[in-house]
């Protein structure tokens, strides 16, 4: 099987085979029962489990599975389409449990194109999810700072709410590829905010000018969700920064909430690789 991926160690293609990966140099990498390969060489590890924990990536699949955020991944989808030819090589950096992945690929292929596609991860728990999603995506244990990527192969280069890796994108992306780059609208989550907050304050709106791309365009999405009791609640708040920096007074009151109705404001800057 043809591979996207590249050798973490001596930076040669890999090819796929039965249970495992293998470069010309012999070097050989399992993919786990689960159906995801750890690339993520030990001195690159910043903690002994990176990444989102057991937890912490069942309450993300719970929530998006629920399809709340379904005007995004259908955003995603269409841009997708109009921004690649009929067999792109699509990465998602920072993939998560591979919601958006999937719809992404599923997408391509309804459109009558043949993509090749991989996500990566620091997660090997959110990746379990990933690898139940959609079984013809290669997802990687990497970080978006050291991908294992070839330079100068991608097509379609997707991050979500994840690590910006500019000099990575850069040099995987080909001359002419596009990065969709997902950030948070001004009052996304409005509602969950008031309620956490004394004093919210709407996200600012930026177009920053990175080195190497051009803009394309930014897609907006705006939506409202009603979260219907307080396990999708909490879900929804471990999977925000609110989780790790909320004063306790402001998540006590989230948890008593029986339901919550909320803003869903995401911002899509479309960039072309220079």
């Amino acid at each position: 099987m043809e591979s996207l991926l590249r050798c973490p160690v001596c930076a040669r293609s890999l090819e796929r085979e039965t249970g495992r990966y293998v470069c010309p140099a012999r070097h050989s990498f399992d993919v786990a029962a689960a159906g995801y390969v750890h690339l993520l060489p030990a001195n690159q590890m910043h903690a002994k489990v990176p990444g989102d924990d057991k937890a912490m990536s069942a309450a993300r699949n719970r929530f998006l599975s629920g399809a709340y955020y379904r005007p995004l991944r259908n955003c995603l989808e269409e841009l997708s389409v109009a921004y690649t030819g009929s067999a792109p090589a699509v990465l998602d950096s920072g993939c998560g449990e591979g919601y958006y992945t999937a719809g992404i690929y599923q997408a391509l292929t309804a459109a009558g194109k043949a993509p090749r596609m991989a996500g990566i991860d620091l997660s090997k728990f959110s990746l379990r999810w990933a690898a139940k999603r959609e079984k013809n995506v290669e997802f990687v244990v990497a970080s978006a700072y050291r991908l294992p990527v070839a330079d100068e192969t991608i097509d379609l280069l997707l991050n979500c709410f994840s690590p910006l890796g500019l000099d990575e994108f850069r040099r995987v992306l080909k001359p002419g590829g596009v990065f969709l780059y997902v950030v948070p609208g001004p009052r996304h989550l409005w509602e969950m905010k008031t309620v956490l907050y004394d004093h919210p304050y709407e996200n600012r709106e930026e177009r920053t000018e990175y080195p190497g791309f051009v803009y394309e365009e930014i897609r907006q999405v705006r939506s409202r969700i009603t979260l219907p009791d307080r396990q999708t609640i909490h879900d929804l708040f471990q999977m925000t920064p609110y989780y790790w920096k909320t004063p306790r007074a402001g998540a006590e009151r989230l948890e008593r909430l029986e339901t919550l109705e909320t803003e869903i404001s995401f911002d899509i800057h479309v960039l072309r690789r220079q």
